[in-house]
């Protein structure tokens, strides 16, 4: 979820300046001691903003939407970001609208516009060296929806996948997290979070997760005291004798 966001036009065309820049400074600056040192017995990943960045895309889809039904884009916008769509338009109580047809009519708009999705630095590698029975994605977008992100970014279907169908209360609730712990067969408690998006973040602490930040989507520091990181290139997970996970930084 981008912090600050410019219009979508400006940060298309200098999304990949920024990220070199903001990836230059984080290297630099970054403590590593700030990272969690205890061990984990899984990761726990949303998606659109943690793993990849399909903020262009989606805000294409959705600004289209909103000026159809009159509303000030640049204040929507914002709102649209780690929550689920019925939940987007089910709040705006738009009289004679039915929330659900709007909702495919969105996704149908999202499944045809892959233009600028892409892997958060480093998140190819990073997944592809955790054990598939240790971490899942859980995202607020539709299964469809979300395959077609990771297959357009280059990344892994995992074998442990929580989309917005699966739970009954989207983020901020808990459910999404907890339903991938139990699916996992881990402790919510023993698990990692990594989120960008307000919402995200409040459903992972309300389950009783930690947390990490993942902030290549941002264009500026959120107000949270969990630790944070602008890519994967930063990380490496160690893999425990016993079965655990624990995140060093890379050499």
């Amino acid at each position: 979820m981008p912090i600050g966001r410019q219009s979508p036009q400006s940060h298309s065309l200098h999304n990949n300046e920024f990220d070199q820049i903001r990836n230059i400074r984080y290297r630099f600056n970054m403590n590593t001691s700030a990272l969690p040192a205890r061990t984990f017995a899984a990761f726990l990943f949303d998606m659109d903003g943690t793993i990849l960045n399909s903020i262009e895309a989606a805000e294409r889809a959705w600004a289209a939407w909103a000026r159809k039904h009159g509303l000030d884009v640049e204040a929507f916008l914002p709102t649209i970001h780690g929550v689920r769509g019925i939940e987007t338009i089910s709040r705006l109580q738009l009289p004679g609208v039915d929330p659900y047809a709007e909702v495919r009519e969105v996704l149908h708009a999202e499944m045809e516009d892959m233009g600028g999705v892409r892997a958060i630095a480093g998140a190819p590698k990073f997944l592809a060296s955790l054990p598939e029975d240790r971490w899942a994605i859980v995202t607020s977008s539709p299964r469809e929806l979300a395959i077609r992100r990771l297959d357009a970014a280059g990344l892994p279907h995992p074998k442990n996948f929580i989309t917005g169908e699966d739970v009954e209360n989207g983020k901020p609730a808990p459910d999404c997290f907890l339903l991938a712990a139990q699916r996992l067969g881990q402790p919510i408690e023993d698990c990692l979070v990594f989120e960008d998006a307000p919402a995200g973040i409040r459903a992972a602490e309300a389950a009783g997760a930690s947390v990490v930040i993942v902030t290549a989507a941002h264009e500026r520091p959120i107000g949270t005291g969990h630790p944070s990181i602008l890519s994967y290139e930063v990380l490496v997970a160690h893999h425990l004798a016993e079965g655990g996970l624990r995140l060093g930084p890379a050499a």
